[in-house]
């Protein structure tokens, strides 16, 4: 019997230097997307597939979020005795049980790759999840559950993909597919941003990823790749002919947060998705366009 997914990795230790100065003491994935943080979407994207254990790959200046993953005693109390029973809900929802949360350090920018072996202790022998925050991905079903199913029928490793312009497959790892059925895609190769003319297909990687903990033995071997940085998908690459390997089609949109007009236009589409202010954003826009 295949192992559940139950573990996750945030990679969040990088700089944000996109979004300076608001990220000079702020961590980006701490940017908020109406009223909870890049992240904390990223966190209740993980607990709806059923993880349990959730690991936080973090850098200096990151204490931000420590402190939002735990309990603030004191707020409880306050917001408790102020009769505020709908914001203590609301907080009491941002925070991670009691040793379910994990956080290590990368101590130099080396790379997703080296991120996510940063982690490796903790994932030990298991099947793992990897989130990244800066894609905000908008479904009515969230796209790791919709991974965790896929992965309960075929097992091995998954990544979820979109179709990009060819012109742009030079800033993403790039499927080289063997057959599709239209929403599985069978891998018999991955290239780390290939120029346009040499891509195998458009199909390209985002920041939602099932892998086998294999994925650390080639890791740990800190080869280069693009960049001059351990690449995640290089070590992915490596897994290829002796497990599953697949990517998803997932149902839902995906917006690229780590670009400001993609942050903007994520928090328009999350603010549209809520019956609380909807139809107020909706008479806002309508000023403007």
């Amino acid at each position: 019997m295949r192992k559940p997914v139950r573990k996750v990795v945030f990679p969040v230790a990088g700089l944000g230097t996109r979004f300076l100065p608001a990220t000079k003491a702020i961590p980006k994935e701490m940017l908020p997307l109406v009223d909870r943080p890049l992240l904390q979407h990223a966190v209740e994207e993980a607990r709806a597939a059923g993880i349990e254990d959730f690991v936080f790959v973090t850098g200096r200046s990151k204490r931000a979020i420590e402190d939002h993953f735990d309990t603030d005693t004191e707020l409880n109390r306050t917001l408790e005795e102020r009769g505020k029973q709908d914001a203590l809900e609301v907080v009491r929802d941002s925070e991670i049980a009691p040793g379910r949360c994990f956080y290590t350090r990368q101590q130099v920018p080396l790379g997703l790759g080296h991120a996510v072996w940063c982690a490796r202790a903790v994932i030990g022998n298991d099947p793992f999840a990897i989130v990244l925050p800066d894609d905000f991905v908008q479904g009515d079903t969230p796209c790791l559950k919709q991974m965790v199913e896929a992965y309960n029928e075929v097992g091995g490793n998954i990544v979820a993909v979109v179709d990009v312009p060819r012109e742009r497959t030079s800033s993403y790892g790039i499927l080289d597919v063997e057959k599709d059925d239209g929403r599985l895609a069978t891998v018999r190769g991955l290239v780390e941003k290939p120029k346009p003319e040499e891509a195998p297909s458009t199909l390209s990687i985002i920041g939602r990823y099932i892998l086998q903990p294999e994925v650390f033995d080639h890791l740990e071997k800190q080869q280069r790749g693009a960049g001059n940085e351990i690449q995640l998908t290089d070590a992915m690459a490596k897994l290829i002919g002796t497990q599953p390997f697949h990517g998803l089609r997932f149902e839902g949109t995906r917006y690229d947060c780590g670009d400001k007009v993609g942050f903007i236009e994520a928090t328009l589409a999350h603010a549209l998705r809520r019956p609380d202010m909807a139809d107020k954003v909706r008479d806002m826009l309508r000023k403007y366009c």
